[in-house]
Protein backbone atom coordinates (compact mmCIF):
# COMPACT_ATOMS: atom_id res chain seq x y z
CA UNK A 1 0.00 0.00 0.00
CA UNK A 2 3.08 2.53 0.14
CA UNK A 3 2.86 3.26 -3.17
CA UNK A 4 -0.78 4.36 -3.01
CA UNK A 5 0.00 6.53 0.01
CA UNK A 6 2.79 8.03 -1.92
CA UNK A 7 0.06 8.85 -4.77
CA UNK A 8 -1.42 12.78 -4.04
CA UNK A 9 -3.63 12.61 -7.51
CA UNK A 10 -5.84 9.87 -5.20
CA UNK A 11 -6.18 12.59 -2.50
CA UNK A 12 -7.93 15.82 -3.87
CA UNK A 13 -7.94 18.80 -1.62
CA UNK A 14 -11.54 19.74 -2.69
CA UNK A 15 -12.09 23.18 -0.81
CA UNK A 16 -10.09 25.58 1.03
CA UNK A 17 -12.67 27.34 2.70
CA UNK A 18 -12.44 30.81 5.00
CA UNK A 19 -15.00 31.58 7.62
CA UNK A 20 -15.34 35.30 7.87
CA UNK A 21 -17.15 38.18 9.43
CA UNK A 22 -18.41 40.99 7.05
CA UNK A 23 -19.44 44.23 8.82
CA UNK A 24 -22.77 46.17 8.24
CA UNK A 25 -20.15 48.99 6.89
CA UNK A 26 -19.70 47.85 2.61
CA UNK A 27 -16.29 50.39 2.66
CA UNK A 28 -15.03 47.52 5.17
CA UNK A 29 -15.83 44.43 2.85
CA UNK A 30 -12.99 45.10 0.48
CA UNK A 31 -9.95 44.14 3.30
CA UNK A 32 -12.23 41.80 4.64
CA UNK A 33 -12.63 39.80 1.35
CA UNK A 34 -8.84 40.32 0.23
CA UNK A 35 -7.60 38.94 3.81
CA UNK A 36 -9.73 35.88 3.31
CA UNK A 37 -8.77 35.82 -0.30
CA UNK A 38 -5.11 35.66 0.28
CA UNK A 39 -5.63 32.98 3.36
CA UNK A 40 -7.19 30.38 0.42
CA UNK A 41 -4.81 31.60 -2.28
CA UNK A 42 -0.98 31.23 -0.13
CA UNK A 43 -2.71 28.01 1.18
CA UNK A 44 -3.72 26.43 -2.17
CA UNK A 45 0.03 27.71 -3.02
CA UNK A 46 1.84 25.75 -0.85
CA UNK A 47 -0.49 22.50 -1.14
CA UNK A 48 0.12 22.49 -4.44
CA UNK A 49 3.81 22.85 -4.90
CA UNK A 50 3.77 19.54 -2.55
CA UNK A 51 1.43 17.80 -4.78
CA UNK A 52 -1.80 18.34 -3.73
CA UNK A 53 -4.32 19.19 -6.41
CA UNK A 54 -6.90 22.01 -5.08
CA UNK A 55 -10.32 22.27 -6.87
CA UNK A 56 -11.61 25.66 -5.42
CA UNK A 57 -11.01 28.31 -3.13
CA UNK A 58 -14.21 29.75 -1.21
CA UNK A 59 -15.57 32.03 1.62
CA UNK A 60 -18.27 32.14 3.82
CA UNK A 61 -19.53 35.08 5.58
CA UNK A 62 -21.91 35.44 8.70
CA UNK A 63 -26.03 36.05 8.05
CA UNK A 64 -26.00 38.15 5.45
CA UNK A 65 -29.15 39.79 6.87
CA UNK A 66 -26.19 40.97 9.41
CA UNK A 67 -24.25 42.75 6.73
CA UNK A 68 -26.47 43.42 3.35
CA UNK A 69 -29.34 46.01 3.12
CA UNK A 70 -32.36 43.60 3.31
CA UNK A 71 -34.86 46.23 3.58
CA UNK A 72 -35.68 45.40 -0.20
CA UNK A 73 -35.03 43.07 -2.88
CA UNK A 74 -33.20 45.91 -4.90
CA UNK A 75 -31.09 47.03 -2.06
CA UNK A 76 -30.09 43.18 -1.09
CA UNK A 77 -28.94 43.28 -4.68
CA UNK A 78 -26.66 46.20 -5.02
CA UNK A 79 -24.60 45.06 -2.13
CA UNK A 80 -24.25 41.69 -3.82
CA UNK A 81 -23.40 43.18 -7.04
CA UNK A 82 -20.90 44.92 -5.11
CA UNK A 83 -19.34 41.85 -3.45
CA UNK A 84 -19.52 40.24 -6.86
CA UNK A 85 -17.18 43.50 -8.45
CA UNK A 86 -14.71 42.74 -5.50
CA UNK A 87 -14.33 38.89 -5.91
CA UNK A 88 -14.37 39.31 -9.71
CA UNK A 89 -11.42 42.30 -9.17
CA UNK A 90 -9.62 41.68 -6.12
CA UNK A 91 -6.03 39.54 -6.28
CA UNK A 92 -7.54 36.39 -5.32
CA UNK A 93 -6.41 32.96 -6.40
CA UNK A 94 -6.28 31.66 -9.76
CA UNK A 95 -8.50 28.92 -8.91
CA UNK A 96 -12.19 28.58 -8.81
CA UNK A 97 -13.59 31.08 -6.09
CA UNK A 98 -17.01 30.00 -4.54
CA UNK A 99 -19.00 32.46 -2.46
CA UNK A 100 -21.52 31.74 0.47
CA UNK A 101 -23.91 34.55 2.36
CA UNK A 102 -24.08 32.60 5.32
CA UNK A 103 -27.55 31.79 6.24
CA UNK A 104 -31.61 33.22 6.15
CA UNK A 105 -32.86 33.44 9.49
CA UNK A 106 -35.64 35.32 9.05
CA UNK A 107 -38.88 34.49 6.59
CA UNK A 108 -37.98 37.90 4.62
CA UNK A 109 -34.86 37.04 3.77
CA UNK A 110 -35.89 33.76 2.82
CA UNK A 111 -38.01 35.07 0.65
CA UNK A 112 -34.87 37.20 -0.96
CA UNK A 113 -33.36 33.96 -1.65
CA UNK A 114 -34.57 32.99 -4.93
CA UNK A 115 -34.38 36.37 -6.82
CA UNK A 116 -31.02 36.05 -5.37
CA UNK A 117 -29.75 33.13 -6.26
CA UNK A 118 -30.99 34.19 -10.03
CA UNK A 119 -28.79 36.31 -10.69
CA UNK A 120 -26.47 35.50 -8.39
CA UNK A 121 -25.50 32.25 -8.86
CA UNK A 122 -22.72 30.29 -7.44
CA UNK A 123 -22.44 33.59 -5.61
CA UNK A 124 -24.93 33.18 -3.91
CA UNK A 125 -24.72 29.89 -1.78
CA UNK A 126 -27.02 30.14 1.40
CA UNK A 127 -28.78 27.58 3.71
CA UNK A 128 -31.14 28.17 6.20
CA UNK A 129 -30.87 26.30 9.85
CA UNK A 130 -33.81 24.88 11.58
CA UNK A 131 -33.76 24.20 15.01
CA UNK A 132 -36.33 22.81 17.42
CA UNK A 133 -38.42 24.66 19.86
CA UNK A 134 -39.11 24.28 23.47
CA UNK A 135 -41.00 21.43 23.36
CA UNK A 136 -38.72 19.49 20.64
CA UNK A 137 -40.97 20.34 17.90
CA UNK A 138 -39.22 21.33 14.59
CA UNK A 139 -40.01 25.16 13.11
CA UNK A 140 -42.20 24.01 10.64
CA UNK A 141 -42.88 27.93 9.75
CA UNK A 142 -39.76 28.27 8.71
CA UNK A 143 -39.48 25.23 6.91
CA UNK A 144 -42.61 25.98 5.25
CA UNK A 145 -40.93 28.85 4.23
CA UNK A 146 -37.83 27.34 2.69
CA UNK A 147 -40.01 24.90 1.01
CA UNK A 148 -41.81 27.79 -1.14
CA UNK A 149 -38.33 29.37 -1.60
CA UNK A 150 -37.32 25.69 -3.05
CA UNK A 151 -40.58 25.51 -5.33
CA UNK A 152 -39.53 29.44 -6.45
CA UNK A 153 -35.99 28.79 -7.57
CA UNK A 154 -37.04 25.73 -9.54
CA UNK A 155 -39.75 27.81 -11.44
CA UNK A 156 -36.88 31.02 -12.06
CA UNK A 157 -33.75 29.20 -13.02
CA UNK A 158 -33.24 26.68 -15.77
CA UNK A 159 -33.94 23.40 -15.39
CA UNK A 160 -34.46 24.19 -11.81
CA UNK A 161 -30.54 24.15 -11.33
CA UNK A 162 -30.58 27.70 -9.03
CA UNK A 163 -31.18 24.80 -5.56
CA UNK A 164 -27.96 23.44 -6.28
CA UNK A 165 -27.05 26.67 -4.24
CA UNK A 166 -29.70 26.39 -1.36
CA UNK A 167 -30.23 23.85 1.21
CA UNK A 168 -31.88 23.59 4.84
CA UNK A 169 -29.93 22.35 7.42
CA UNK A 170 -30.88 20.07 10.98
CA UNK A 171 -28.15 20.33 13.66
CA UNK A 172 -25.36 21.44 11.33
CA UNK A 173 -22.43 23.49 12.98
CA UNK A 174 -21.13 26.01 11.90
CA UNK A 175 -17.82 25.80 9.42
CA UNK A 176 -18.95 23.27 7.21
CA UNK A 177 -16.25 24.03 4.36
CA UNK A 178 -18.84 22.25 1.39
CA UNK A 179 -21.48 24.52 0.12
CA UNK A 180 -24.39 25.48 0.83
CA UNK A 181 -24.96 24.08 4.16
CA UNK A 182 -22.06 26.39 5.21
CA UNK A 183 -22.79 29.34 7.45
CA UNK A 184 -20.08 31.51 9.77
CA UNK A 185 -21.62 33.38 13.34
CA UNK A 186 -19.96 36.42 13.85
CA UNK A 187 -19.26 35.24 17.32
CA UNK A 188 -16.56 32.93 16.37
CA UNK A 189 -13.04 33.52 14.92
CA UNK A 190 -12.51 33.81 11.82
CA UNK A 191 -10.66 30.67 10.59
CA UNK A 192 -10.45 28.30 7.65
CA UNK A 193 -11.15 24.41 7.08
CA UNK A 194 -10.17 21.85 4.78
CA UNK A 195 -12.70 19.63 2.77
CA UNK A 196 -10.94 16.78 0.90
CA UNK A 197 -11.86 14.59 -2.16
CA UNK A 198 -10.73 10.86 -1.44
CA UNK A 199 -13.05 8.14 -3.56
CA UNK A 200 -10.49 7.71 -5.97
CA UNK A 201 -8.17 6.81 -2.99
CA UNK A 202 -10.74 4.62 -0.61
CA UNK A 203 -11.51 2.05 -4.36
CA UNK A 204 -7.91 2.10 -4.83
CA UNK A 205 -7.05 0.84 -1.74
CA UNK A 206 -9.58 -1.76 -1.27
CA UNK A 207 -9.26 -2.95 -4.88
CA UNK A 208 -5.36 -3.19 -3.70
CA UNK A 209 -6.61 -5.35 -0.92
CA UNK A 210 -9.09 -7.66 -2.44
CA UNK A 211 -6.17 -8.18 -5.46
CA UNK A 212 -4.03 -9.10 -2.94
CA UNK A 213 -5.45 -10.99 -0.07
CA UNK A 214 -7.81 -14.09 0.06
CA UNK A 215 -11.63 -13.47 0.78
CA UNK A 216 -11.52 -14.03 4.68
CA UNK A 217 -14.89 -14.65 7.24
CA UNK A 218 -16.71 -11.54 7.00
CA UNK A 219 -15.66 -10.12 10.15
CA UNK A 220 -11.73 -10.30 9.24
CA UNK A 221 -12.62 -8.93 5.54
CA UNK A 222 -14.67 -5.72 7.52
CA UNK A 223 -12.19 -5.23 9.74
CA UNK A 224 -9.35 -4.95 7.31
CA UNK A 225 -11.61 -2.72 4.95
CA UNK A 226 -11.90 -0.77 8.12
CA UNK A 227 -8.32 -0.71 8.61
CA UNK A 228 -6.73 0.21 5.09
CA UNK A 229 -9.10 2.90 4.57
CA UNK A 230 -8.80 4.56 7.68
CA UNK A 231 -4.66 4.06 7.29
CA UNK A 232 -4.92 5.68 3.74
CA UNK A 233 -7.16 8.72 4.62
CA UNK A 234 -4.90 9.65 8.15
CA UNK A 235 -2.02 9.24 5.85
CA UNK A 236 -3.18 12.50 3.69
CA UNK A 237 -4.34 14.18 5.97
CA UNK A 238 -1.62 14.05 8.50
CA UNK A 239 0.54 15.30 5.53
CA UNK A 240 -2.05 18.29 4.36
CA UNK A 241 -2.06 19.08 8.33
CA UNK A 242 2.18 19.55 8.48
CA UNK A 243 1.89 21.29 5.37
CA UNK A 244 -1.11 23.94 6.99
CA UNK A 245 1.18 24.32 10.14
CA UNK A 246 4.20 25.22 8.64
CA UNK A 247 2.72 27.80 6.28
CA UNK A 248 2.61 31.44 6.75
CA UNK A 249 -0.40 33.07 7.51
CA UNK A 250 -2.38 35.97 9.02
CA UNK A 251 -2.45 35.48 13.21
CA UNK A 252 -6.30 36.56 13.02
CA UNK A 253 -7.28 33.42 10.73
CA UNK A 254 -7.93 29.76 13.11
CA UNK A 255 -7.33 26.48 11.62
CA UNK A 256 -10.93 25.08 12.41
CA UNK A 257 -9.67 21.48 11.19
CA UNK A 258 -10.48 19.22 8.18
CA UNK A 259 -14.07 17.75 7.08
CA UNK A 260 -12.62 13.98 6.31
CA UNK A 261 -16.01 13.69 4.18
CA UNK A 262 -14.99 11.72 0.57
CA UNK A 263 -17.02 14.27 -0.88
CA UNK A 264 -17.77 12.29 -4.55
CA UNK A 265 -17.93 14.87 -7.46
CA UNK A 266 -18.11 14.10 -11.59
CA UNK A 267 -14.61 13.97 -11.98
CA UNK A 268 -13.79 11.25 -9.13
CA UNK A 269 -14.81 7.04 -8.53
CA UNK A 270 -18.44 6.81 -7.54
CA UNK A 271 -19.18 6.35 -4.04
CA UNK A 272 -20.79 3.13 -5.44
CA UNK A 273 -17.52 1.45 -6.53
CA UNK A 274 -16.35 1.80 -2.93
CA UNK A 275 -19.71 -0.49 -1.48
CA UNK A 276 -18.79 -2.73 -4.67
CA UNK A 277 -15.26 -3.30 -3.17
CA UNK A 278 -16.85 -3.60 0.27
CA UNK A 279 -18.87 -7.11 -1.77
CA UNK A 280 -22.19 -5.51 -1.59
CA UNK A 281 -23.60 -5.88 -5.16
CA UNK A 282 -24.79 -2.66 -5.74
CA UNK A 283 -25.76 0.41 -3.37
CA UNK A 284 -29.11 -0.03 -2.45
CA UNK A 285 -28.79 -3.78 -2.17
CA UNK A 286 -28.63 -5.83 0.79
CA UNK A 287 -25.60 -4.61 3.71
CA UNK A 288 -25.77 -0.79 2.03
CA UNK A 289 -26.63 0.15 5.54
CA UNK A 290 -23.85 -2.00 7.21
CA UNK A 291 -21.55 -0.84 4.75
CA UNK A 292 -22.51 2.98 5.16
CA UNK A 293 -22.42 2.52 9.04
CA UNK A 294 -18.26 1.55 8.69
CA UNK A 295 -17.31 4.15 6.22
CA UNK A 296 -19.27 6.46 8.46
CA UNK A 297 -16.45 5.01 11.58
CA UNK A 298 -13.74 5.49 9.07
CA UNK A 299 -14.41 8.99 8.43
CA UNK A 300 -14.66 9.76 11.99
CA UNK A 301 -11.36 7.78 13.43
CA UNK A 302 -9.14 10.31 12.00
CA UNK A 303 -6.98 11.23 14.73
CA UNK A 304 -4.33 14.26 15.48
CA UNK A 305 -6.40 16.75 14.08
CA UNK A 306 -9.53 18.57 14.88
CA UNK A 307 -12.00 17.29 12.63
CA UNK A 308 -15.43 19.85 11.72
CA UNK A 309 -18.07 20.08 9.46
CA UNK A 310 -19.88 16.44 8.31
CA UNK A 311 -17.12 14.48 8.36
CA UNK A 312 -18.80 11.76 7.54
CA UNK A 313 -20.48 9.73 4.59
CA UNK A 314 -21.46 11.98 1.70
CA UNK A 315 -24.51 10.31 -0.65
CA UNK A 316 -24.88 13.46 -2.81
CA UNK A 317 -26.88 11.94 -5.69
CA UNK A 318 -26.87 14.11 -8.64
CA UNK A 319 -22.94 15.08 -7.96
CA UNK A 320 -21.90 11.06 -8.16
CA UNK A 321 -22.30 8.85 -11.26
CA UNK A 322 -23.00 5.54 -9.91
CA UNK A 323 -25.24 7.05 -8.02
CA UNK A 324 -27.33 8.72 -10.44
CA UNK A 325 -27.03 5.75 -12.66
CA UNK A 326 -28.52 3.83 -10.09
CA UNK A 327 -31.73 6.17 -9.99
CA UNK A 328 -31.83 4.12 -13.33
CA UNK A 329 -31.73 0.90 -12.44
CA UNK A 330 -34.11 1.78 -9.34
CA UNK A 331 -31.78 0.42 -6.84
CA UNK A 332 -33.00 3.03 -4.49
CA UNK A 333 -36.05 5.76 -3.11
CA UNK A 334 -35.95 8.28 -1.57
CA UNK A 335 -37.22 6.45 1.57
CA UNK A 336 -33.83 3.92 1.26
CA UNK A 337 -32.07 7.45 1.03
CA UNK A 338 -33.46 8.74 4.44
CA UNK A 339 -32.76 5.11 5.86
CA UNK A 340 -28.71 5.41 4.97
CA UNK A 341 -28.75 8.82 6.83
CA UNK A 342 -29.48 7.13 9.66
CA UNK A 343 -26.12 5.68 9.95
CA UNK A 344 -24.35 8.29 7.88
CA UNK A 345 -24.89 11.84 6.81
CA UNK A 346 -25.69 14.06 4.74
CA UNK A 347 -29.36 13.82 4.49
CA UNK A 348 -31.67 14.12 1.37
CA UNK A 349 -28.90 15.96 -0.49
CA UNK A 350 -29.25 17.00 -4.85
CA UNK A 351 -32.09 14.80 -5.18
CA UNK A 352 -34.29 15.30 -7.93
CA UNK A 353 -37.89 15.35 -7.78
CA UNK A 354 -41.25 16.54 -9.68
CA UNK A 355 -41.79 19.60 -10.26
CA UNK A 356 -45.28 19.20 -9.17
CA UNK A 357 -44.79 18.06 -5.59
CA UNK A 358 -46.18 20.11 -3.09
CA UNK A 359 -45.28 22.28 -0.75
CA UNK A 360 -46.27 20.57 1.61
CA UNK A 361 -44.80 17.25 0.30
CA UNK A 362 -41.54 19.05 0.53
CA UNK A 363 -41.98 20.13 3.96
CA UNK A 364 -42.83 16.51 5.07
CA UNK A 365 -39.53 15.07 3.83
CA UNK A 366 -37.45 18.05 5.06
CA UNK A 367 -39.57 17.45 8.80
CA UNK A 368 -38.92 13.60 8.25
CA UNK A 369 -34.98 14.51 7.94
CA UNK A 370 -34.81 16.61 10.49
CA UNK A 371 -36.51 14.38 12.89
CA UNK A 372 -33.99 11.94 12.25
CA UNK A 373 -31.14 14.85 12.59
CA UNK A 374 -32.24 15.87 16.02
CA UNK A 375 -33.22 12.31 17.78
CA UNK A 376 -29.46 10.82 16.69
CA UNK A 377 -27.85 14.14 17.33
CA UNK A 378 -26.38 14.22 14.10
CA UNK A 379 -25.85 16.83 11.15
CA UNK A 380 -28.28 16.13 7.87
CA UNK A 381 -29.60 18.77 5.08
CA UNK A 382 -32.62 18.37 2.37
CA UNK A 383 -31.28 19.95 -1.11
CA UNK A 384 -34.14 19.46 -3.43
CA UNK A 385 -34.68 19.86 -6.80
CA UNK A 386 -37.98 19.94 -7.78
CA UNK A 387 -37.42 19.78 -12.07
CA UNK A 388 -40.54 21.55 -14.18
CA UNK A 389 -42.50 19.94 -16.37
CA UNK A 390 -40.80 16.16 -14.82
CA UNK A 391 -42.23 13.50 -13.66
CA UNK A 392 -41.43 10.63 -11.38
CA UNK A 393 -38.96 8.24 -13.35
CA UNK A 394 -38.33 10.81 -16.16
CA UNK A 395 -34.92 11.59 -16.83
CA UNK A 396 -33.15 15.58 -15.96
CA UNK A 397 -31.37 17.54 -18.45
CA UNK A 398 -29.03 19.37 -16.67
CA UNK A 399 -26.24 21.25 -18.07
CA UNK A 400 -24.77 22.32 -14.95
CA UNK A 401 -20.43 21.07 -14.99
CA UNK A 402 -21.33 19.92 -11.25
CA UNK A 403 -24.33 18.18 -11.87
CA UNK A 404 -24.72 14.43 -12.94
CA UNK A 405 -28.61 13.53 -15.17
CA UNK A 406 -30.79 10.74 -13.36
CA UNK A 407 -34.29 9.97 -13.01
CA UNK A 408 -36.45 12.06 -11.01
CA UNK A 409 -37.34 10.39 -7.54
CA UNK A 410 -40.97 9.59 -6.39
CA UNK A 411 -42.06 11.62 -3.38
CA UNK A 412 -44.61 9.20 -1.71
Amino acid sequence: MSNLLENKALCKVRTVTTFVTLSPHQALWKEEIIEASAVCATLSKQLQQHGYHVQSNRIVTNPFGEYLNTESLESAREGLRYLSNLLNTSEISDIRIRFAIGEAKTAHEISLIPALIQEFGDLCNVCVNVGLDEHGILDNRLMTHAAEAVKKISEITPRGEGNFNFTVNFNCAPWIPYFPASYHKKELKNCFVIGLETPDLLVAVLEELNQHSAIPPHNERYHAYYTVMREALQHHISAIDTIVTHTALPADFMFAGFDSSAAPSKSCASMTAVYEQMGVDYFGASGTVEASALLTRVFKSIQGVQLTGFSGLMLALTEDTGLAEGTLKDHFDIRALLTYSAVCGIGLDTVPIPGDTSINKISALMRDTGTMAFRLNKPLTVRLFPVPGLSAGELTQFESDDLCNCAVLTVP
